[in-house]
């Protein structure tokens, strides 16, 4: 005699579980109202834009490829419910993340990272009062030699940022230089960071030879003090900060003469905690383009956030951000 017995896919994922804990302190109803817009051609056979998008949450929160996110999905059931997915439904397969990727774009990740933001602003525990700001360096590709062949075939003498957009197949990335010493191919990421919180407050990603202080109006906060290093102590960081009424509390290079080193140690030691935002972060770029990139910049704060939200814990967050 055949015996049968009914599980509950909700009474399998633990109490206390961290995917639990996410949707407690946030409301996704909003979240969803936002893909619902999105979902006039939809291209995810049948599994809709909501549960791809927690798809896409899960792999940045697990740090997983398309194809290991397919296999965790099979396999895990707290991701099938944080997914939304039946315990004997069928999960996509890593073909459909990509297309999900192209059709969600920027706009999207854009105002849902806001949506999360936000309401933290308005709760009181991201003030904007001290800001960190700093850049980290994204390589697209760890050698040229096809470009450098494309570009001695096509007679160019040099391979540099104005013949790369020519022969390179990633053609958004640039040769970026820190330093004498320090050269890559491909993007920065500019992240500012709520300093009361330790929350991403912005982030942008932009072409590896455009300097920090030319893109500092990308992240630069909307009020109080901006704590960063000598890549932000020029012109164009000043300006940057002066439009949004904040003050600049850069580190002086050593030729300027009204550096003050007891102050830029000091300016050190306020910097220091909030590196470990950078700490961890891949080096190395995902996908081809700023677009994708700026997708996968998005998806990452997201999930810091999230991970922030728990560690200062939720039960001091009053209600649902949402």
């Amino acid at each position: 005699m055949n015996q049968f017995e009914m599980i509950c896919l909700d009474k399998m994922v633990l109490p206390n579980h961290r995917y639990r804990r996410f949707m407690k302190v946030w409301d996704f109803k909003k979240v969803d109202f936002l893909l619902k817009q999105a979902k006039s051609d939809n291209p995810y056979e049948g599994y809709g834009l909501t549960r791809i998008f927690r798809c896409l949450l899960l792999q940045f929160l697990e740090d997983l490829s398309d194809r290991e996110l397919e296999v965790f999905l099979q396999e895990n059931t707290s991701g099938k419910w944080f997914c939304g997915f039946l315990l004997n439904e069928d999960t996509p397969d890593h073909t459909v993340f990509s297309k999900a990727r192209k059709k969600i774009g920027t706009d999207l990740p854009s105002k849902i990272f806001e949506h999360l933001r936000d309401p933290l602003k308005s709760q009181g525990y991201m003030n904007e009062v001290f800001t960190f700001v700093d850049a980290s360096h994204l390589i697209a590709k760890a050698s040229l030699w096809e470009e450098r062949g494309e570009a001695l075939k096509q007679k160019y003498e040099k391979l540099n940022n104005e013949v790369l957009p020519k022969v390179a197949h990633d053609k958004p990335a640039r040769i970026g230089c820190k330093g004498k010493n320090k050269f890559w191919y491909g993007y920065k990421k500019h992240v500012s960071v709520d300093m009361q919180s330790g929350m991403i407050n912005k982030v942008a990603i932009t072409p590896a030879n455009l300097t920090d202080a030319q893109r500092l109006k990308h992240v630069c906060p909307s009020q109080g003090a901006i704590y960063a290093d000598k890549g932000y102590c020029t012109k164009p960081a000043k300006q940057a900060a002066a439009r949004k009424g904040c003050h600049l509390a850069a580190i002086k290079k050593n030729n300027m003469k009204d550096k003050n080193s007891d102050q830029d140690r000091w300016y050190s030691k306020m910097r220091a905690p909030y590196e470990r935002v950078f700490y961890q972060d891949p080096k190395r770029v995902r996908y081809k383009g700023i677009a994708k990139n700026q997708f996968t910049a998005f998806m990452e704060a997201i999930c810091f956030n999230l991970k922030r939200i728990l560690v200062l814990s939720p039960d001091h967050l009053g209600k649902a951000i949402g």
